[in-house]
């Protein structure tokens, strides 16, 4: 029975596992620094700024932020908030400036603008204020700071619908990048359910429960991954356990699947590139488990030959995984580093069904 378990899984997972069918396609103190250290010498910027008044540099901000050049925006709308702390655009350009600061990926600048904007706006610029400050945090490694200021947002009554399951959605995302998988799974779950209740009265973006769906298959695929195939274990032992790494693989497929239909393209690619990923590792990991004891040498290349022969239906449903997940992204004008990844991915398992 040992020689034939990982052999047997493979045939479960043939038989049980629904491949994804995909239609349409479906996150510290205030610093107050306005611009990076090498901006503080005079430059052509500088220049062109001097002597503007609050509405000329407010115009000036709010235009290179809407054009992405973020520089500029973060020069013009920083020097609104210094130069002029009662203009009637000064919430407005701190929080500008920190969107600015934060799309040059400058994390520190950006949290003390956002955390400025939270004590001298209000309304809706001080609720996005403090979900970029929570984000800026998180690309800090503060986890505890986003998940305070998460947290909060999330506790609170006046929120509307939108806010609160998109504060529970990047909540739960905290928690499980801090090892709290089952406060994950709780959080991520109630932004779901927040979600389709508020869906039953009013349309809702999905974007952020398609997050919280997202991150639940990453919940379960820690899971799956987390358990470790070992042929020589006792045979009941070795049978639990894989049981129990399908039972986690199925359970992220639905998580991902579910994710896919919410039809929000980027978190759709990703969700499609992860189910070809659970498919690959666990192909990777049957092939490469450690033999059964006390077998010879021709018997072990059997074993071997019959192994890869059976977990070749894992390498084509991967394959089947990434080819739809990259016709979606191409759909949809999705790239960047996840489309990357699975083409990388999609190549290599290519070259393992060839050499099976």
């Amino acid at each position: 029975m040992r020689r034939g378990s990982l052999v047997a899984l493979a045939l479960l997972l043939a038989a049980g596992c629904a491949t994804a069918r995909r239609g349409a396609p479906s996150g510290a103190p205030s610093e107050a620094v306005a611009y990076p250290p090498s901006e503080l010498m005079v430059t052509p910027l500088d220049l062109e700024l001097a002597g503007k008044n609050d509405e000329e540099l407010f115009a000036i901000g709010t235009a290179a932020l809407e054009a992405k050049d973020y520089r500029r925006a973060a020069a013009a709308l920083g020097r609104v908030a210094d130069l002029h702390p009662g203009s009637r655009h000064e919430g407005a350009a701190l929080l500008g400036a920190g969107l600015a600061l934060e799309g040059l990926e400058q994390w520190r600048p950006a949290l003390g603008r956002f955390r400025a904007t939270e004590q001298r706006a209000s309304g809706r610029d001080a609720v996005e204020a403090a979900f970029r400050a929570a984000e800026c945090d998180w690309h800090l490694g503060d986890l505890d700071a986003a998940h305070g200021t998460l947290d909060a947002l999330a506790r609170r009554d006046d929120l509307p619908a939108p806010d609160r399951i998109r504060a529970l959605a990047q909540r739960g995302v905290v928690e499980l990048a801090a090892g709290r998988a089952e406060d994950a799974e709780r959080t991520l779950r109630a932004a779901v359910a927040a979600w389709q209740d508020a869906g039953a009265r009013e349309r809702i973006d999905a974007e952020y429960a398609a997050q919280a769906q997202f991150y639940l298959g990453e919940v379960y695929r820690a899971g799956f991954e987390a358990i470790r195939l070992d042929p020589s274990a006792d045979e009941a032992r070795l049978a639990r356990d894989l049981e129990e790494k399908a039972e986690r693989l199925l359970s992220a497929q639905g998580h991902y699947l579910r994710t896919i239909r919410m039809g929000v393209a980027d978190w759709a690619v990703a969700a499609g590139t992860r189910i070809g990923e659970l498919y690959d590792t666990l192909h990777a990991e049957i092939v490469a488990a450690p033999l059964p004891p006390g077998l010879d040498e021709a018997h072990a290349a059997a074993y071997r030959a019959e192994l890869r022969r059976r977990a070749r239906v894992l390498v084509t449903k991967a394959i089947e995984a990434y080819e739809e997940t990259l016709a979606a992204a191409q759909r949809t004008g999705v790239d960047g580093r996840i489309v990357d990844e699975a083409h990388s991915s999609l190549e290599r398992m290519k070259r393992t069904l060839d050499a099976d």
